[in-house]
């Protein structure tokens, strides 16, 4: 009884497997198109099918979710984690990211208030539009790590966006803990780097979408929205416990 209850197992996983193949293309096509030329999109497939395996191991119809539902954070979880193993990010673009983070700190605590854009620049030592271009370059970081919104609205995207596995940084809190402290980091952004946040990872809005509400383009959306996550991360620094790798 048990054996054929395992291959009817088998089957049904194999059977969602098969139909689902072209998803997984789809979504590495699409993740690939915001991707460097040097990350291939058949090693995106290849990580994705592992993820969709999984997914067609685990999943239960009882659970009342769809399956693509199901398989979609999966197959993207699995593609985002090879990404961070790859580290494909410039150091340079990594090391003005810290050092951003840390100049933003700095001034927070001599300011008593949370720094604009041009003072974080001055603190660098970058003109303005040095910087605006830094946070283009940075949001690569951001393109590699992001992740879909959860069914319930929490943006956990925002979690693995603060937590920046791939320049050495592991944190030693619990998942309930981590999302304590985001929320209260969320709370002293700008009201407008908030609610760009909100618009992008809550509301699952596009970068030209939100433009269209702050009447602005969407290259300065970007730019908005990676101030505020860099924000973020150095506000969020002393709890995380970071070590860095040698």
């Amino acid at each position: 009884m048990k054996a054929a209850l395992a291959t009817a197992d088998l089957r049904q996983r194999d059977a969602l497997v098969i139909a689902h193949v072209d998803l997984v293309k789809t979504m590495a096509s699409r993740l690939g198109r915001r991707l460097p030329s040097q990350v291939e999109i058949s090693e995106l497939v290849s990580v994705g099918v592992m993820g969709l395996i999984d997914a067609a191991t685990r999943y239960r119809p009882s659970l009342g979710v769809p399956f693509d539902a199901f398989a979609r954070r999966r197959i993207h979880g699995a593609m985002l984690d090879a990404l961070r193993g790859l580290d494909w990010v410039p150091r340079s673009v990594r090391k003005l990211q810290r050092q951003s983070e840390e100049v933003t700190a700095r001034l927070r605590q001599s300011l008593g208030r949370e720094p604009e854009g041009e003072e974080i620049a001055a603190g660098m030592g970058l003109s303005i539009d040095d910087y605006t271009h830094l946070l283009d370059e940075i949001r690569t970081i951001e393109v590699a790590v992001a992740r879909p919104s959860q069914a319930d609205g929490e943006p956990t995207s925002l979690i693995d966006l603060v937590i920046d596995s791939g320049s050495g940084q592991h944190v030693q809190l619990e998942r309930a803990e981590l999302r304590q402290h985001l929320a209260r980091a969320l709370r002293q952004l700008p009201e407008r780097e908030r609610q760009v946040l909100a618009l992008s990872y809550v509301q699952e809005l596009t970068l030209a979408e939100i433009g269209k509400v702050f009447g602005v383009g969407e290259s300065r959306i970007s730019q908005i929205r990676t101030q505020a996550i860099l924000r973020l991360r150095s506000l969020l620094r002393p709890a995380l416990a970071p070590m860095e790798t040698h």
